[in-house]
């Protein structure tokens, strides 16, 4: 609804040429009297334009075609908002369209034939996947979702590392243990990865090498542990219905020549110089604050010629956009990285990055404290089995991912309309047993009355299920999750608003029959939002 009136003041702004360029955004207003859609446009006109802004609003809307069977009246409200009213049978309409299409209503093939990569998670195999992994595989998996709602092919992308310090000390804490297993007394070093896993992975050594480890290349532990901890992350992800399709290991960077030849490409184009036996890339000469190590005085890379190169990886594989989700720690470091591959002539404007706060675990109004390497974590899977798959899902994708996130255990737990997740599918789980009922009372879906859907609960619901297209494509582009999550809160309270207000069953049966086909519309447009965010639609609770 939100584009038809859009395409409305595309035809005007031949008559007006002011309004070419200008983004116009239509709201609902919260009192039924001032419209069903309203826009603050002419407002936002008058400095350029030097006039009243209601003058403007009424230029507008004289240069408006608008048809009565589509919107009946437009006024001008307070200083200058341009109120539209729509004809309530135009607004019915929506439902004969949502049981059409049903599944596929709101997806658009706008971005069809374009491919979209996106990387999330990307957690070295040392340990398992925990809460603080949880907020990026939810949102990750969500906006690739997302985009697949759009047209887009979308490959979703793990990268890893299984070389360097850290992989060394997972297999020396794997070792150690074996050794004490055996009896042997050894300390176990501080700094070593001291969590119950680590047992378990040495005694499936010892299981499998009959409790003998004296022969064993040292390799083996650290090559067993990455095998069992990946194994158990591919598990954790299952669990969300998350499956990667690219598996993108850093080592390969250095095997392929890769960063050999990015510090080539970088050297030859005078970008890069030596500092105090390290190599320094020129960062101030590309708009950066200042230049930055990029392989140290060891001879070991920094983070960021790797990280470099694998955008360039990236690139090279022709996506039409590239998405990166990093915690907020990348904030200051993910620049560097950009600019580094700019400098060589890529087209970074393809790639998107998005910077999500982190999750505080709540038990009780105590914070949870976590720590991978003090094993005193919460993992994922641990989460998912003490809540669910569904509401680990929902509460990591609810708030914005600008904002931290709280997640509230207790809250989570709950089977009452304050836990927002047993709220939306409570309202599909109500519909269906409304559809079971009227079943019974030879009631069927008819479409030949809508026209009396006019009780204001019904028009509030119509208007809401006109706007999920336009609402979903907002979410898409934006990459904002939460709008789905929003939309969906906002249609189940109109539901449960109109089940108390609109009775169905002891209505008369024409009546009946069309509020029949209002909530199965709303069934489908709820079943939809929440496969969107992965989240199953239950018949029955």
């Amino acid at each position: 609804m939100k584009n038809l009136l859009a395409d409305i003041f595309e035809a005007a702004k031949k008559e007006l040429p002011y309004l070419e360029g200008k983004p116009i955004n239509f709201s609902i207003p919260n009192r039924e009297e001032h419209g069903d859609y309203s826009t603050n446009i002419a407002m936002l006109l008058t400095k350029e334009l030097k006039k009243k802004p209601r003058q403007i609003a009424q230029e507008i809307i004289d240069a408006l075609d608008l048809n009565p069977a589509i919107v009946t009246k437009t006024e001008i409200a307070g200083p200058g908002f341009i109120n539209f009213y729509m004809n309530k049978n135009y607004l019915a309409n929506i439902i004969g369209i949502i049981l059409e299409e049903k599944s596929h209503f709101g997806k658009s093939d706008k971005y069809s034939g374009k491919r979209a990569n996106v990387e999330f998670v990307s957690a070295n195999p040392t340990g398992p996947l925990t809460v603080g992994h949880g907020r990026n595989a939810v949102i990750g998996d969500t906006v690739s979702n997302m985009l697949e709602w759009v047209g887009y092919e979308v490959d979703r992308e793990y990268y890893f590392n299984n070389a360097g310090r850290q992989m060394r000390v997972l297999g020396e804490s794997v070792k150690i243990r074996c050794q004490q297993l055996l009896g042997e007394e050894i300390e176990f070093p501080d700094d070593h990865y001291q969590g119950e896993y680590i047992i378990d992975i040495a005694k499936k050594i010892l299981a499998g090498n009959s409790n003998d480890i004296s022969s064993l290349d040292d390799k083996l532990f650290k090559e067993t542990a990455e095998k069992e901890i990946f194994a158990d992350i591919e598990k954790t992800l299952a669990g969300l219905n998350i499956k990667m399709k690219v598996f993108f290991n850093e080592n390969t960077l250095y095997e392929d020549g890769k960063i050999e030849g990015l510090l080539e490409q970088f050297k030859e184009k005078a970008l890069s110089y030596e500092k105090e036996g390290a190599i320094w890339l020129k960062l101030s000469e590309l708009g950066n604050e200042q230049d930055k190590v990029i392989v140290k005085s060891t001879g070991e890379p920094t983070y960021r010629l790797p990280d470099m190169a694998y955008h360039i990886t990236k690139l090279d594989r022709k996506y039409d956009l590239i998405i990166d989700l990093f915690g907020s720690d990348h904030m200051a470091t993910y620049p560097d990285v950009m600019a580094g591959v700019k400098s060589l002539g890529y087209d970074i404007d393809r790639i998107k990055v998005l910077i999500y706060q982190f999750v505080t675990l709540m038990q009780g109004g105590e914070v949870v404290k976590m720590s991978t390497r003090k094993a005193n974590f919460v993992t994922l899977d641990e989460l998912v089995e003490e809540v669910g798959a569904d509401v680990v899902r929902y509460f990591f994708v609810m708030r914005s991912i600008n904002t931290h996130l709280n997640f509230d255990l207790e809250l989570a737990k709950k089977q009452s309309d304050e836990n927002p997740v047993f709220y939306l599918q409570y309202a599909h789980a109500r519909i269906a047993s409304i559809l079971r009922m009227t079943k019974e009372e030879k009631l069927e879906i008819s479409l030949d009355h809508l026209n009396l859907l006019n009780h204001e609960a019904e028009v509030r619901l119509l208007k809401k299920l006109n706007s999920f297209r336009d609402d979903m494509l907002y979410a898409v582009e934006n990459l904002e999750p939460q709008k789905v999550s929003n939309y969906l809160e906002e249609l189940a309270a109109l539901f449960h608003r109109f089940y108390t207000e609109c009775r169905i069953i002891g209505s008369e049966k024409n009546l009946a029959e069309a509020r029949i086909a209002l909530v199965n519309a709303v069934k489908i447009v709820l079943a939809n939002g929440l496969g969107l965010l992965g989240l199953s639609a239950p018949d029955r609770m």
